[in-house]
């Protein structure tokens, strides 16, 4: 039998549910400048009719409604668009961490005034040709020694700057990997309380959105990919490894190596392997640290090793004022005393490397002779040999030319006497020393009886570093070589302190017989000088000139580059968060016209309940015997 005091239970939950409407439009008008916010949207149902199926019952023309309840509060997302921005925000995140410090480099390789590097270089040489005109002078000597040091502390200058960015950028990655783990930490706290909601039937609405938030703040640290197929196991992946599994979240720790210089490594902290990203502004900061700077850096290095060798090299073939030869106008520090560049390279007490930058031939050769020889040389290169081959067509300069361009971590070049040298670059791998010659074999004659720069032909006479005294399979056993510097020689090049207390030391001219040079002889100064406008760097690199004409248009390009890719991700973020706001976002024009919706029908419902009351009181009230 229907009950008499049905009427008002209806109302009642009418109330409830519109009320819970408006206390939920009254809580996304209250978070709409809430940051991950989602407004949230009531969903009403009709409650169980008074008569189900199968069970008895009177006689009635159908079921008897009971009046609605709210079934679930709903937050609104499109789950498609929440994975595309994910999915995007690891580009975002990688070029707006990475262009600022490209902005930082450029401000470094900016070449205006007298002041720049490229001013003070060219100014160096200037004293030499000035010197070459009057070597029987000290005041030329004297404008060599005070240009020489402007040039040097320009190259100190430069070498700060770009070290000192990368010490910031590694200062970068140590905080940036507290932020991941916090924020992995986070998640998986989160995952934990919203499994406990879930377990009573509840919606973790503001949860889910604090959820949400931590991803996409994440995403655009590394990149990330979400599984959320398990509601009670939330998973987030990064580069194929689970970082986040439920309440689970895995950590990062940092680990210093010589081969890195002391700067940090990511490792994952239960396997301890070395952890790599693909995306990210964690991303774009090792590849400035360990790729872009480090590149930059090993460019200046090479750049300011050739031009202290180049220079000391005729230096020391040269006289001074007052008599002196052999001396070195800037002062080299090699990495290994040792004169045969031997190295304990695995600390067990035992040499097992040999460390040498340069090796020259035994033979002046004749640029543009042809060989009359074929074979093929192997040099050691950056991932492996490269095979650099000859025919007996091809000249001296070809050769040495196609050695240059062959991508190996060995260059060539010929000396002011017509020798074949042979000069180790800056690595590309971390864990090889730089300007270390680490393998060179020939399979026909050329570096062997024609230039004279190994002793043999094949693998039985190549020269290997991966042992000590690696200089006897050099041609004689005793050659013209020197050791490597110790690293980053723009950071310690110096004028010889020699110089320095005595002027008339710096050499201006070429002896003769044995004898020391007139002092009218400029020949040296003038060859000196010439070395600004020879062929005498690697690769693609010619000169000098070619060296900062290179550098400054390389980082120009990564800033036009940065500047453009950070612009299109931003635009493309945009786009897809502007998106999401219309659909997740609170409008306060469709909150308000809810809450008037709300407001009528909790007004109705309220009206109901006093409209059965007037009739419940005509029934207990007035009905019975007067």
């Amino acid at each position: 039998m229907t009950s008499t005091f049905s009427g008002i239970e209806i109302g009642k939950r009418a109330v409830i549910a519109h009320q819970q409407a408006l206390n939920t439009t009254g809580h996304n008008l209250s978070n709409m400048e809430t940051e991950g916010y989602s407004r949230q949207r009531v969903e009403f149902s009709p409650f169980e009719p008074i008569y189900l199926p199968g069970l008895n019952r009177e006689e009635t023309p159908g079921q008897i409604g009971q009046g609605t309840v709210v079934e679930r509060i709903e937050r609104l997302r499109d789950q498609l668009l929440d994975q595309q921005i994910v999915a995007r925000a690891s580009g975002e995140g990688y070029w707006t961490a990475r262009d600022p410090y490209v902005r930082m480099m450029e401000q470094l390789y900016m070449e205006v005034g007298d002041n720049s590097m490229r001013s003070r270089m060219d100014a160096f040489w200037d004293s030499w040709q000035e010197l070459s005109r009057h070597p029987a002078d000290t005041a030329p000597r004297e404008a060599v020694l005070e240009r020489g040091k402007t040039m040097v502390d320009a190259i100190h200058d430069r070498y700060r700057g770009l070290k000192g960015l990368q010490d910031m950028v590694n200062q970068d990655i140590q905080l940036t990997v507290g932020r991941v783990n916090d924020l992995s930490k986070q998640i998986a706290g989160l995952n934990k309380e919203i499994q406990k909601v879930r377990a009573q039937g509840d919606n973790p609405n503001d949860l889910l959105d604090r959820r949400d938030l931590l991803v996409d703040k994440l995403s655009s640290i590394i990149d990330v990919t979400v599984d959320s197929r398990d509601p009670d196991e939330f998973m987030v992946h990064t580069s194929g490894f689970v970082l986040v599994q439920g309440k689970i979240g895995r950590q990062f720790d940092l680990e210093q190596g010589i081969e890195t210089e002391g700067y940090s490594r990511i490792v994952w902290g239960e396997t301890r392997d070395e952890a790599h990203f693909r995306g990210g502004s964690l991303a774009a900061l090792l590849d400035l640290r360990d790729n872009t700077i480090q590149s930059e850096i090993q460019n200046l290095d090479n750049m300011t090793m050739n031009f202290v060798d180049l220079v000391n090299e005729i230096h020391r073939e040269s006289y001074g004022l007052n008599g002196t030869t052999g001396q070195e106008f800037f002062q080299e520090y090699p990495f290994v005393t040792n004169l045969n560049g031997n190295y304990d390279r695995d600390g067990d007490g035992e040499f097992d490397s040999s460390y040498i930058f340069r090796i020259n031939g035994t033979n002046a050769l004749e640029p543009q002779a042809q060989l009359g020889i074929e074979g093929t040389i192997s040099l050691s290169g950056a991932t492996g040999n490269v095979q650099v081959p000859y025919y007996p067509t091809d000249t001296v300069t070809e050769v040495v030319t196609r050695i240059n361009n062959a991508g190996g971590e060995v260059v060539a070049r010929l000396n002011r006497d017509g020798f074949l040298s042979l000069k180790g670059t800056p690595a590309e791998d971390p864990s090889n020393p730089d300007f270390v010659i680490r393998h060179i074999e020939d399979s026909g004659y050329f570096l062997t009886g024609y230039a004279g720069v190994l002793n043999g032909q094949g693998p039985a006479g190549a020269y290997n570093w991966a042992q000590a005294d690696a200089s006897a399979a050099l041609s004689g056993g005793v050659q013209d070589y020197s050791v490597a510097p110790v690293a980053h020689p723009s950071g310690w090049i110096d004028i010889n302190p020699a110089l320095l207390r005595d002027v008339n030391s710096v050499a201006a001219g070429f002896g003769e017989n044995g004898r020391s040079a007139n002092p009218g002889n400029g020949e040296a100064a003038m060859a000196i000088a010439a070395i600004r406008n020879t062929r005498v760097m690697v690769g693609s690199q010619g000169t000098f000139d070619d060296y900062f004409a290179d550098a400054v248009g390389r980082i120009g390009l990564l800033g036009e580059q940065s500047g453009r890719q950070l612009e299109t991700q931003n635009l493309a973020m945009k786009t897809l968060k502007d998106m999401r706001a219309s659909v997740s976002g609170v409008n306060v024009d469709e909150e308000l016209s809810a809450m008037i919706r709300y407001q009528h029908g909790y007004a109705a419902a309220a009206r109901f309940i006093t409209t059965v009351n007037t009739l419940l009181d005509t029934i207990i009230n007035r009905m019975g015997v007067s």
